[in-house]
């Protein structure tokens, strides 16, 4: 199919794509709690990844965030999710969620912000990103040869943001 046959048109819902990788060793969450210079969630703990880059595959992308900001490479990772996020009446974001396991190993910060090892049964004492709090525990149970999940996040009346999960 030719570029002109995409059908792109700035009046149509367009998302921006992000990988969001959970590392997990047993009950515990890798998670980076935001450095305070960030623009986005400062202080706020969050799983690692980012946005694809032009041209960037997916895995590709997510291995990359997930060297970037945790110096860790040869993680096994696997696709167990997508969530669409609504955030205007024409755009959103497309979050590819990615599971690995890995032993507990000392990590060094990095400009993203400072490495954490948190016990699933505390993420609601943690300065989290919201929808982290319906994600974590969601990813945490899922299995390898489980069916992928999807999910959507939306903001309510009073903008708080709200995850449901599909089957």
């Amino acid at each position: 199919m030719g570029k002109e046959e995409q059908g792109i048109d700035q009046q149509r819902y367009t998302v921006i794509p992000r990988t969001l990788i959970l590392l997990f060793d047993g009950e515990d969450v890798l998670l980076l709690k935001g450095a305070k210079n960030k623009k986005r969630w400062a202080g706020k703990y969050n799983g690692l990844g980012g946005h694809i880059e032009r041209g960037e595959d997916v895995l590709t992308s997510a291995k990359r965030e997930l060297q970037e900001e945790s110096g860790l490479t040869d993680i096994q990772l696997y696709l167990c999710g997508t969530i669409i996020c609504d955030v205007e009446a024409f755009l959103g974001v497309s979050i590819f969620v990615y599971k690995g396991s890995i032993q507990k190993v000392a990590l060094q910060p990095s400009e993203e912000g400072q490495l954490e090892w948190i016990n699933t049964a505390n993420l609601e004492t943690l300065n989290i990103v919201e929808d982290m709090q319906a994600i974590i525990p969601h990813v945490h149970h899922w299995k390898v040869g489980d069916t992928l999940f999807s999910a959507t996040n939306a903001y309510d009346e009073e903008e708080r943001l709200v995850t449901t999960f599909y089957s």
